[in-house]
């Protein structure tokens, strides 16, 4: 069932603000009569933070138009005439509106569905049978909405009481100044004969007796009035309090969290609308009531009765202006925050929203927001509100830019597009610290007035912390630094205070996130990889994941120590991992053809039961970015005993040249992937088809055929290329005698293959492909030098 026809049976409240997401700038119309097509689009593909997406945009107006004048076109009849102008109308409308900037129309129409299903949504949930079947988001929303509407019937309550005050009041001083006038008629019977006198003057002394009865009850009345419109406020500004604590400190604040851990590739942290439209009803609330306070003051001040209301209502406008302080400051946010790891002399953005400036009108007089790079220390001087001169760490450049105000959406954001960092100043780094574990972050500062310049605020708000980086080499470091921070630091903390050393649980969770996002893969780390990358993390030999789930990893030991015997740490080589897998190689990681997080020894026990042929993909445990075959084949030396074989690891820079599937292709002696399925099964959907390069090889390089012919004749005198591979192929026992012995020089010290010198014929074809023809060779089909055996 379509959204639309979901929102058109919503009711009550819920139904209400879907019909107040439609106007001029969209009307409901068009909506209702383009239902499907605007359905059916991808408004979620739009950047609108990128100007470039412009024409996108663009296109999806003018199909929009088109679809407009379709419907136009298909009217007929009376009701139709009538349909026929008003859709033409609003055709030509939404043409006017949005030709110059399309970008808002996408902005407008995403707001719009996304409300539309979150009501949707939110209806169907608080009507499913029994309150135990709503998830704990749902119920978590209806409390939120049940202290609203609390707050709501509270402070309309308040405005009615307030309201039978002032009347109450009003009526007060209309007979007060009734008392005085009958003081006064007391005053002039000593101009008047006795007689008269005595006539008039006891009907004055007992109106004026029963009138000042009345004043002293009724001013106790008042003052009792006052005092319970206090009390009342009071209550309702506890609730509001409490309500600003939900949202502020644990609504919004997981928001900031979940945009941290987006950082490390964890789940988008959702849009603000939700957010936004429960600060802007605090925003309500609070204004109204704070409107309430004033007037009760007024009142006082119109009618002062000696009591306690005075003080208490300088304590509640302390309060009240406390409270919308606060709700201000902390929702003033960054929406997009700057790259963590920021290169100097590189464009980069970021957008800061303010999310009550819609409902507070700081649009009517937009104000401006600055951006500043500080260091660590000065964001902690920041914090404790100590002076800082303006100081900077460096010099940002076109790092202004003004508060705009988006009326479809109801949003008012400042977006940076174009900032560039010209400079960074370091400062002094502690022990072992380096310039890749320095933090800095972006300051992002705005002010304005709320009430016609009755509040003024200075708003303020911290980016993430980011590593600024000079080279590209330095990004592998940097990225460390910000994994870590975004992975473990406690909301609330000092800038930027960390844990130095973390559960091995923890960090694996950390891993895992920055691994599927990077590897964009369900497919995360298994139990089994885990512990493989703990035995690496440790220097430890034990296969049971109990034996990590109380162990503890320092930063050191993360990305300052290198592993024993390597010179990388941890980080880089989990880092190569990642790079050589979103690059190359993560169709295949998602097909489960690589294992990957294998050592040599489990690889050998893997193998060596199963036939031969058999191979599995592990990565390299001493070159950074590698991937290696391991596979099971007889041992050339000794007939009748098999082992397992090593390639050295192929790299990014090996398949920028040939894909993975090709070179394993290329290799005939490799027949099944590890546990027992065929390689074709696996790998030829990703072959390259083989094109005009085969005749051109044949007709140009004969001889490059004739090395790579994968069944060599035995019985010739003269061995080919492939008969000095140091692997058997496993078709062709009869064969092993022209093996080399195992100590050739083609192995390393470890026992594996020098691809350079032994099997992968399709890189020299390609070394050679790149070299001028007329430079290969002069007469004759023979190889060139580098090549002959």
């Amino acid at each position: 069932m379509s959204v639309w026809i979901q929102a058109q049976q919503l009711q009550g409240e819920a139904l209400h603000q879907m019909q107040s997401l439609y106007g001029q700038h969209f009307p409901i119309e068009v909506r209702h009569y383009l239902s499907q097509w605007i359905e059916a689009q991808l408004w979620d593909s739009v950047d609108l933070e990128n100007p470039q997406e412009e024409f996108k945009a663009k296109r999806m107006l003018d199909s929009l138009i088109q679809e407009l004048q379709k419907k136009v076109e298909h009217q007929v009849g009376e009701d139709g005439f009538l349909l026929k102008i008003k859709l033409g109308h609003y055709a030509t409308q939404l043409k006017n509106t949005y030709d110059r900037c399309p970008l808002e129309l996408v902005r407008c129409i995403k707001h719009i569905l996304y409300t539309e299903q979150r009501l949707v949504r939110e209806a169907t949930n608080a009507s499913s049978p029994g309150g135990g079947m709503l998830d704990s988001m749902s119920q978590k929303y209806q409390q939120l909405n049940q202290a609203f509407e609390e707050l709501r019937l509270l402070t309309q309550d308040t405005d009615n009481d307030l309201r039978k005050l002032q009347h109450s009041q009003e009526y007060f001083i209309i007979q007060y100044q009734e008392s005085l006038h009958i003081q006064a008629q007391l005053g002039n019977l000593s101009a008047l004969p006795p007689s008269d006198r005595v006539l008039r003057e006891p009907a004055l002394l007992s109106k004026r007796a029963t009138m000042e009865a009345w004043l002293t009850r009724e001013a106790n009345t008042l003052q009792k009035y006052r005092l319970d419109l206090a009390e009342k406020h009071q209550k309702t500004l506890q609730l509001l309090r409490k309500q600003q604590t939900t949202i502020l400190d644990d609504e919004l604040i997981q928001w900031k969290r979940r945009q941290q851990l987006a950082g490390n590739g964890g789940p988008p942290e959702g849009a603000l609308d939700v957010l936004q439209s429960w600060c802007e009803k605090l925003a309500e609330l609070i204004c109204q009531n704070r409107q309430q306070i004033r007037r009760a003051e007024h009142l006082r001040q119109q009618l002062p009765i000696p009591g306690p209301v005075e003080e208490l209502l300088t304590e509640l406008n302390n309060t009240i202006t406390d409270i919308i302080s606060a709700l201000v400051t902390s929702t003033f946010i960054i929406e997009k925050h700057p790259p963590q790891v920021l290169k100097t002399q590189t464009k980069f953005a970021a957008t800061v929203r303010l999310l009550v400036g819609g409902k507070l009108n700081v649009h009517m007089n937009p104000p401006q927001v600055k951006a500043t790079i500080i260091s660590e220390q000065q964001a902690k001087a920041l914090l404790k509100n100590e002076n800082t001169r303006n100081e900077s760490s460096g010099e940002i450049l076109n790092n202004s830019s003004v508060m705009e105000y988006h009326q479809t959406t109801g949003t008012l954001s400042a977006h940076f597009r174009n900032m560039s960092l010209k400079r960074i100043k370091r400062s002094d780094r502690r022990g072992a610290e380096s310039v890749t574990e320095e933090k800095f972050t972006v300051l992002f500062e705005s002010q304005f007035s709320v009430g016609g310049n009755e509040l003024v605020f200075q708003v303020k708000t911290l980016s993430l912390p980011v590593v600024v980086i000079v080279h590209g080499s330095q990004d592998n470091n940097a990225t460390a630094t910000v994994l870590w921070d975004n992975a473990f630091a406690e909301p609330g903390r000092v800038p930027f205070a960390i844990p130095d050393k973390v559960m091995w649980p923890q960090l694996c969770d950390a891993l895992n996130m920055k691994y599927k996002a990077e590897v964009q893969s369900n497919r995360g780390l298994s139990e089994e990889n885990l512990v493989f990358l703990a035995q690496k993390a440790f220097s430890s030999a034990s296969t049971s994941p109990e034996d990590y789930r109380s162990m503890t990893m320092s930063w050191s030991q993360f990305n300052r120590e290198s592993l024993p015997g390597r010179n990388f740490t941890f980080w880089q080589w989990f880092d190569g991992v990642i790079e050589l897998m979103k690059k190359h190689l993560k169709l295949h990681w998602n097909d489960g053809a690589i294992l990957g997080f294998v050592n040599k020894q489990q690889a050998q026990d893997m193998l060596m039961s199963k036939p031969n042929g058999t191979f599995l993909l592990r990565f390299s445990d001493s070159e950074i970015g590698g991937i290696t075959i391991a596979w099971v084949a007889e041992n050339p030396n000794k007939a009748g005993e098999r082992m397992v074989w090593n390639l050295m690891p192929y790299t990014t820079k090996d398949f920028s040249i040939r894909s993975l599937a090709d070179r394993i292709s290329d290799l005939n002696h490799l027949l099944f992937l590890y546990p027992d399925r065929p390689k074709d099964e696996v790998f030829s959907k990703y072959y390259t088809p083989p094109h005009c390069i085969a005749d051109f090889l044949r007709n140009v390089f004969p001889w490059a055929c004739r090395f790579a012919t994968a069944n060599p004749d035995p019985s010739s005198g003269n061995p080919t290329y492939m008969d000095h591979a140091a692997s058997p192929s496993v078709s062709h026992p009869h064969i092993y005698g022209i093996y080399p012995p195992i100590n050739d020089s083609m192995l390393d010290g470890d026992g594996e293959f020098d691809l350079e010198d032994t099997m992968d014929v399709a890189r020299h074809v390609e070394e050679l492909l790149r070299r001028p023809i007329e430079n290969q060779w002069s007469a004759g089909p023979s190889p060139p030098a580098s090549l002959q055996i």
